[in-house]
Order: C-alpha cells, then structure tokens, then sequence
C-alpha cells in the first residue's frame, strides 16, 4: 500500500509568508498579495533599487578622493575596529561586484 501526499497549497502559502515576510507586511496583507500581487511586486523592486543604490554609493565613499593632494590629518583606531571596516569594505565591494556581473534584466 502507498501513501499519496498532498500538501493542500501549504507549500504556495509558505512561498506566500515569505514574500510577505520579506516585504514586512502583516498577515492582513495575504489576501491582497493573492489577489494582486503587482504592487508588492513593485515595492520589492523599488526596495531592491535602494539597497543596490546604497551599496553604490557605500563602494564609492571607500575610495581614496580622486584630488592627488595627501591627506596629512591621522586618526587612530585599534586593530580590532580596522579589521571590522575592511571587513566591510570587502562584503560591499563583493556585494557591487555582483551586481555589476549579473546581466541586466532592463536590456532584454
């Protein structure tokens, strides 16, 4: 004897919660994600164009001024601060590195 399985749409809704987690939308909003999703749609890209717009904008701040006077002012911080800020420098660098590699949807 086999057992038939049947998940009754719990793997659509599951999709569904994410979306709505992702978007930090409440659960009064499931219904109108089903109905119309276009505007969420919408706003998931509009979010996804600001974080990509900040991350630009972060790998830019991280370069040396394009002027060729040095600067002369020194800061001092401990070892463990400089590790953290190149660490971040290389998660947005990685980060602008991917986005410029991925093909551009908007050219097709």
């Amino acid at each position: 004897m086999s057992v038939i399985e049947h998940d009754f749409g719990a793997g659509r809704k599951r999709k569904e919660k994410r979306f709505r987690d992702l978007l930090s939308l409440d659960a009064l909003h499931e219904q109108n994600v089903r109905a119309n999703p276009l505007p969420y749609l919408e706003r998931a890209s509009e979010r996804i164009y600001q974080l990509e717009r900040t991350i630009f904008e972060a790998a830019l701040a991280a370069r040396p001024p394009a002027d060729d006077a040095p600067d002369t002012s020194t800061v001092s911080i401990s070892e463990a601060e400089y590790l953290r800020l190149r660490a971040c420098r290389a998660i947005v660098d990685a980060a602008l590195a991917e986005i410029q590699a991925r093909p551009d949807d908007a050219a097709d």
